[in-house]
């Protein structure tokens, strides 16, 4: 499962980077993933919803609905 969230994360990097941010992953436990929003995505008031509504709502839509993610600083 692993794999898969990271291939999924590398496609939604390149969204992020489009708009002058960027993600890093900390961690992969299973279907928890903690990830640092960089760049434009870092400092952004709507970063809490970009990772709930958009990553994480992704992640769960195309590969596992029990996934979490969880922003770490």
């Amino acid at each position: 499962m692993e794999k898969k969230i990271r291939a999924r994360l590398e496609e939604i990097r390149g969204m992020l980077q489009a708009d002058g941010g960027d993600l890093e992953v900390v961690e992969i436990t299973g279907t928890n993933v903690k990830l640092k929003l960089r760049g434009a995505c870092g400092g952004c008031p709507h970063a809490s919803i970009t990772i709930k509504q958009g990553i994480e709502k992704d992640l769960r839509d195309t590969i596992d609905e029990k996934i979490t993610v969880e922003r770490v600083e």
